[in-house]
Order: C-alpha cells, then structure tokens, then sequence
C-alpha cells in the first residue's frame, strides 16, 4: 500500500510523491476491484485453456498483420510473445491504474510545486479529501471500462500488449460466433498496435511528450478555468439570442487554450491514425482467414444497438462514442490513402512526427499525400494490401 510522502521542508518533490498527493492511488485501485462486474464463470481448466488460446491467436496474427501491411518490423514479432499479457479485469485495471500515475506524474508534480502547503506538509482536509474523491473517481472510471476493453498495447513504461481474456471470452458468447475465429479477429486489430510501435521507435516518446505538454500547460492554466468558462458561457448565450448557432467545440475554448487545442488536434489526428489503421488491418481479412469474419463483423458492430440507457450515459460522458467516429475518420484516411498510394507508400507514415497526419488532413487524406508529395497509383494500377 503507498502511504503519502513525509516531504516536510524539502524544496522539491518526486513526480511520484507529487502524483501521490493529489490522487489516492490506493482507493482507485480499490473502487475499481469493488465496480468491477463478475466475469464468465468457468472451471479452471477451461479458463486455462482460454488464456492458452488466446496467447496462440496473438501469435497467429502477426503473420497476417505481416502480410497486409508490409512493414518489416512485424517479421518475427509473432515468435516473441514475452510482452504478450494475458490479463483478467482486475489486472487490467491495476495496469492501467500504473499507466495513468506515470502519464500525469509531470502535471499532478507541477500542480504540487505550485501549492507551498502541500511541499510544507501541511495539506487541509479538503485536499485530502479531493486526492481521495479523485482517486475514486478514477477507480470508477476503470471499474467499468475493465469490462469493456478486449486489449491494448502500452507503449510507455513497459511497452506490452494486454489481452483481457473474461472480456475476449464473453462477447463470443455474447456474439454466439466462433471463438477461435473471434479470437483471432481481435487479435488481429491489437497486435497491430504492436508492430505500428515496433515500425515507428519514436512514436512512445512522441505521444508521452505531447501528452505531459498538455497536462502540464491544464495543471498550470486550472486557477484562470472557471473565469475563461463563464465568459465563453456570457459569449454563447449572447450569442444564441441573436439567432447564431454556436459549434460544437467553442466550450473547449473555455478550457484550453490555443496552444492546448493545438496539442488535442495532434493527439486526435494520431489516435485517429493509430485505430483507422488497426481496423483497416481487421477488414482486410477474408474467409480463408477468419471463417466466420462477415458474422462477427456484422454482430459486433450491431452491439451498440443493444446497449442499456446507463452503458450510453456512461460512454457519452466518456466520450466514448466521439472516440469511435474519430477511429472511423481515421479508418477513412487510410483507405483512401492506400487507394491512392498503395500500403507501401502510406507506411512512409511511420518514419517520423513530419509524417504523420494532422486532424485536418485525415479529414483531407489528398492534402496529406500532396504534402509527402507521394507518387499516386496509375488509373490502371493494381492496389493490393501489403505490396
């Protein structure tokens, strides 16, 4: 159990002291194992077997990633599953738990420097309680999206895929589709995650930069939030009186600033990319792959045509959803630039930060290939996945 730091006079505080005063660590990971639903229950033997299938389909899917896309950092990755982790919900959320304590350690450590009571050991009541009620919050947050999640590749700390097995296990039985061919398919999206990592070294660093940028510049900007927000507030009901229809994100300006807005462009734009990519990846699967591929496709996305009223609050007060419609936007970019290009030139994507995407050009994948100055396919030329 971490206890919080005794840093009394010192001048300065560890990231890690600092992420431990204002979020208690402990309680998220509690109210996550507390939320956290019951998963598939089965005998011991058959959930062994699961793990084990499950860790064949990760290395049965690499080769198939391999020959999609044609980027030679997947060679051999199949081989090697040592980062390959078999989790269960609780696993999953005690990672990630870890993950976002390392990601919002320099902001929760610049929020702390600037708070001489909390370097003087002297934090009130309140601020106790608001570590213990963000900690809660967090453990919440997880409790319900370890039910959610069938993987996810960390690229940071450790770098390791995660592959929820109640979660994989569940919505096959859920699906009533083939395991084996439902495995495999899921496979298939995160362990493409892997080799866009293994293909571009640069990009763990490039998005841990541009997220602490982003934390670090809200942590130092949270004093000025609640003034910025109700002018913008004062701005849009004037606004609307006058007839005018405000966009969708002129609330955000409440909140972030441009150079802020800036970095969530980037961040969107490579996310956006990251998933698209995985989900191209997904579709180009045939029969002679996954069997049963046009079932589990058809019935999986049908799902969220199922979800309760609180599963859809939830997810609109995560995002969720938004999330979901960039990945398709992102899934869009990379179709339409492999149709103009070919897969061999869009990997160029992956040689440096230069080349990725900005959000308006995945929305405008052309401008994206004029900015490479990529040669385009003939009207006469044969696109094939993977060269």
């Amino acid at each position: 159990m971490r206890t919080t730091p005794d840093v009394g006079q010192q001048p300065d505080i560890t990231q890690d002291e600092a992420a431990d005063l204002l979020i208690n660590w402990d309680i998220a990971e509690k109210t996550a194992a507390r939320l956290i639903p019951a998963g598939p229950r089965m005998k011991p033997a058959r959930a062994r077997a699961e793990v084990q299938a499950l860790r064949q389909a990760a290395s049965d899917a690499v080769p198939h990633v391999h020959r999609i896309t044609g980027i030679a950092a997947a060679e051999g990755l199949g081989e090697d599953l040592s980062d390959v982790l078999i989790v269960d919900r609780a696993g999953w959320a005690r990672a990630n738990a870890e993950t976002f304590r390392q990601l919002l350690g320099p902001a929760l450590h610049a929020a702390v420097r600037n708070k001489p009571e909390l370097l003087n050991g002297q934090a009130s009541t309140g601020q106790i309680l608001g570590a213990s009620a963000a900690g809660a919050e967090l453990g919440a947050i997880l409790g319900y999206l370890s039910a959610q999640v069938l993987g996810q590749f960390e690229p940071f700390e450790q770098s390791r895929l995660l592959l929820t097995a109640p979660n994989v296990a569940a919505i096959a039985h859920e699906l009533n589709v083939d395991r084996d061919d439902f495995r495999l398919w899921v496979c298939l999206h995160e362990q493409t995650h892997r080799v866009q990592f293994a293909a571009a070294p640069w990009m763990a660093d490039y998005l841990r930069g541009q997220i602490t940028e982003l934390s670090v510049s809200t942590m130092e900007d949270a004093d000025s939030l609640p003034q910025r927000f109700a002018e913008t507030v004062k701005q849009l009901r004037s606004e609307l009186r006058r007839g005018g229809r405000p966009g969708r994100n002129e609330l955000i300006s409440a909140i972030q600033t441009p150079e802020q807005q800036q970095i969530l462009s980037r961040l969107t734009a490579v996310m956006s990319l990251l998933e698209g990519h995985a989900n191209v990846v997904m579709d180009a699967v045939d029969a002679e792959i996954v069997p049963s591929v046009k079932t589990i496709r058809r019935r999986f996305n049908d799902r969220s045509k199922h979800r309760s009223a609180l599963q859809k609050l939830i997810r609109r007060l995560l995002q969720l959803d938004k999330k979901a419609a960039q990945y398709k936007d992102g899934q869009s970019f990379v179709s339409r630039v492999v149709e103009l290009v070919g897969m061999d030139q869009f990997n160029t994507v992956w040689q440096s930060p230069e080349h990725l995407p900005t959000e308006e050009e995945i929305h405008r994948p052309e401008e994206w290939v004029e900015r490479l100055r990529l040669p385009k396919l003939s009207d006469t030329g044969t696109i094939t996945f993977g060269g």
